[in-house]
């Protein structure tokens, strides 16, 4: 049972600067709680989808999945930062725009879900505003990667925390992982435990809920990764291939995301053998990164394939110089969420719940009543507790 982070590393010896940061970042806190930095609500629905750690927690499959569910009841929009993108303010994505001028990941977004609306912005605020001005229609608005944002206040809140490295169990930079002090989960309404293994035991479920130690207001899920079919970035459309037809082949697992390490725990099992080629979250591939991969990839035998993350070919489309070989063996592989327990209906019902009470477009405004029966699982404030049993 890993339920004591048994990933975690601390170093002790950065203990005291660790101290010193948590005083910072308390400070900030505390000038949010009592007024002096301003948390702006919207009238609107906001959902805020985060961490208070450094390093991968699945928030990109978990926007995801909050899109596909919610995009054909809803006009979507998703708000991001736009990470390392090489523009400035705000920009909504068109079918022209590139991943430089937005992000890989926004890229990515707007990539698998054309219909919906993308927008970057450095700042949160401005950002929403310039939404909602530029198109009254709008029903929802995600924002990826905004715990931390406090100067929006989402109506909710979400965080996620990594099955192999609970918070719990963590402690601040530079001595662990937190970016703020562990009582920053309390602002949560959701909390999902991500990661998790497929067989996790209804014991494991019970153990990880006590140690969480989430107030009454707040709700506890539990997700998995699965994975889709692969897809060659430079292939012709629709030629999928399976991963189970890759038990024979050698293949060069290449990743530029925060954890790489349970995407190659998943997929060993799955192929003859994994050479990991990792770099960093983001990473823009530069001519020597391109003769690794042409290199790495040639020592290996055959058959051979090399398989990347979604958010890794958005930075591999234009990139010059991968060999005719790599091209023709390269392939993209989705990484998708499951719930755990049978919870994804309730999770389900409870967004779809939220936006149809908040929404500001007027049909749904005047629907809502019709639909709150539908909605059983939304009261209105939180979702209804769940009861694990032995099954």
């Amino acid at each position: 049972m890993r339920v004591e982070g048994d990933f975690i590393k601390i170093n002790k010896w950065l203990l005291p600067l660790s101290a010193i940061y948590g005083a910072a970042v308390k400070l900030r806190n505390m000038a949010f709680e009592i007024g002096i930095l301003k948390s702006r609500s919207f009238d609107m629905p906001v959902i805020s989808v985060g961490n208070i750690t450094v390093g991968g927690t699945g928030k990109t499959p978990h926007v995801e999945y909050l899109t596909k569910h919610l995009k054909d009841l809803f006009h979507v929009a998703v708000l991001s930062r736009g990470y390392k993108r090489k523009s400035k303010g705000f920009i909504i994505a068109t079918p022209k725009t590139t991943m430089p001028e937005i992000g890989d990941e926004p890229f990515q977004m707007k990539q698998k879900f054309p219909d919906i609306t993308v927008a970057v912005d450095k700042s949160r605020c401005h950002g929403i505003e310039k939404l909602t001005d530029n198109d009254k229609t709008l029903d929802v608005i995600l924002l990826d990667d905004a715990f931390q944002h406090r100067y929006v206040k989402p109506g909710i809140n979400i965080l996620l925390v990594d099955y192999h490295r609970l918070v719990i169990y963590d402690t601040l930079l530079p001595a662990g992982r937190l970016r703020e002090p562990l009582s920053g989960k309390d602002r949560a309404d959701i909390v999902i435990i991500t990661k998790c293994p497929k067989d996790l035991k209804p014991m494991e479920f019970r153990v990880i809920t006590k140690a969480m130690s989430l107030y009454p207001y707040q709700q506890l899920f539990f997700t998995t990764l699965e994975y889709g079919e692969l897809s060659p970035i430079f292939g012709e459309a629709g030629e999928l291939r399976k991963l189970r037809e890759l038990k024979d082949y050698h293949v060069l697992l290449l990743t530029g995301i925060a954890s790489p390490e349970q995407m190659t725990h998943d997929l060993t099992p799955l192929v003859k053998d994994i050479t990991p080629l990792a770099f960093a979250d983001h990473h823009r591939f530069k001519a020597k990164d391109i003769q690794l991969i042409n290199e790495t990839f040639e020592q290996l035998p055959q058959p051979r394939c090399i398989i990347t993350t979604e958010k890794d070919a958005t930075r591999l489309y234009d990139i010059e110089g991968l060999s005719e070989e790599v091209r023709k063996n390269i392939y993209t592989i989705p990484v998708n969420i499951q719930f755990l327990l049978g919870q994804g209906d309730l999770f389900n019902q409870y967004i779809i719940g939220y936006v149809r009470k908040n929404s500001r477009n007027s049909i749904l405004a005047k629907t809502k009543d019709d639909h709150k029966s539908q909605d059983s699982d939304y009261s209105g404030d939180r979702p209804r507790t769940i009861s694990f049993r032995n099954n």
